[in-house]
């Protein structure tokens, strides 16, 4: 066994060879970046695309969801267990990742599988059932905010997410990747007045808490009751004076440092686990 080892001068003189033999071949190779690929034509009228590994094992998990065609890869459909396409009650084709790039974009995070399905059906207020904790978003209308807000209502156990008709997000695939499969798990019911629909979670019992950076309450401090609604605004403008003026209650949450506020879905994280402590409690 040889105990050689590399001196400065042996690595000079490799340099020197390995620039040699380049002149003589015309030159190292060029770097040539990935040229980036648009995303293709959109799905047809009443369908949406989703992919990524979780969004799409939770839709395949729905007996909810109707799905209507997918792309896999062969190490997608390994890793969602999927043996037989042909056993699928859809069309399923095995394909490469490029040929999805053409569809989703190559700056998509698609892992090798997308699927066409139809979008799921917003449930009306009415049909909340007894759930003690619900989300309500006033005109959040960044899709990679609705679908992290998504994910953690489902962590937290909230029984629905209630957004307007309108200023609010369709189901895509950026929101069903962000929400990382949690679509399939929560209820989404969407109203046309948000302060009339604040006045019928009161009749159900809901205390409705509007968080507000400049809130008169601490979150902590503010809750009460055995029902909860956490009202939140969008990025910048925050609730409107409608929803301010509806609300049960404004509170914030306290922040001793630098920074006063949070991303939206950051705070309703904070403030999901908080209503989930004051309820375990109860």
């Amino acid at each position: 066994m040889s105990n050689k080892t590399n001196t400065p001068k042996d690595t000079h003189y490799a340099k020197l060879r390995r620039a040699f033999r380049d002149e003589k071949s015309g030159g190292a190779p060029a770097f040539r970046p990935r040229q980036p690929v648009p995303p293709g034509e959109n799905a047809a009228d009443g369908l949406v695309r989703l992919y990524g590994l979780h969004t799409v094992r939770a839709a395949l998990d729905n007996p909810r969801r109707k799905i209507r065609k997918m792309l896999v890869t062969r190490n997608a459909a390994e890793r969602l267990e999927i043996a037989d396409l042909a056993a699928l009650p859809f069309t399923a084709e095995l394909v490469e990742p490029r040929d999805i790039d053409k569809i989703t974009g190559s700056d998509a995070v698609h892992q090798g599988v997308l699927i066409e399905a139809e979008p799921l059906k917003a449930k009306r207020l009415d049909a909340l059932g007894d759930t003690r904790l619900v989300l309500v978003l006033d005109q959040v209308t960044d899709p990679h905010n609705v679908g992290a807000i998504l994910r953690s209502a489902v962590a937290f156990g909230a029984g629905a997410l209630i957004t307007t008709a309108r200023h609010s997000p369709q189901e895509s695939g950026v929101l069903a990747k962000s929400a990382s499969g949690a679509l399939e798990h929560i209820d989404q019911i969407e109203v046309k007045n948000l302060a009339d629909a604040l006045g019928q979670l009161h009749e159900a019992g809901f205390q409705t808490i509007g968080l507000d950076s400049d809130g008169p309450a601490e979150l902590e401090t503010s809750f009460s009751g055995g029902r909860i609604a956490l009202v939140l605004g969008a990025e910048g403008k925050g609730l409107r004076q409608k929803t301010r003026e509806t609300v049960t209650t404004l509170a914030r949450l306290d922040m001793p440092g630098a920074i006063r506020s949070l991303n939206v879905s950051n705070a309703a994280a904070v403030s999901l686990y908080a209503a989930r402590a004051f309820l375990k409690r109860g």
